[in-house]
């Protein structure tokens, strides 16, 4: 590496969260509902986060991996940003490969 370095270009942060029992939910898509029990939380550039939801049919199967949006709901807004808080102190804490 040369002397002149330059930091590297993260394009992506994204967590996964499994959603608690008592917060999941179901929504419905092409007629078909589903169990939404996992959260994919992404770190925007401008430091905001972004959030999609995830699941299984509640009728089993594997069924198609499509995101849903996360309803405006004060406990899933916390479990977000607790989220987020810890992946951080996990992330500052990496002792290397």
């Amino acid at each position: 590496m040369s002397g002149d370095w330059e930091p590297p270009e993260v394009s992506a942060l994204a967590i996964n969260v499994t959603v608690p029992q008592a917060l999941r939910w179901t929504d419905t898509r092409r007629g078909e509902e589903f169990r939404l029990t996992t959260l994919n939380v992404r770190l925007l550039p401008d430091g905001h986060l972004a959030v999609k939801a995830y699941g299984r049919p509640v009728a089993g199967g594997r069924g198609a991996y499509v995101s849903f949006p996360v309803p405006e709901h004060p406990q899933l807004a916390a479990l977000v940003a607790d989220a987020a808080s810890r992946a951080g102190t996990l992330w500052a804490a990496h002792r290397g490969l």
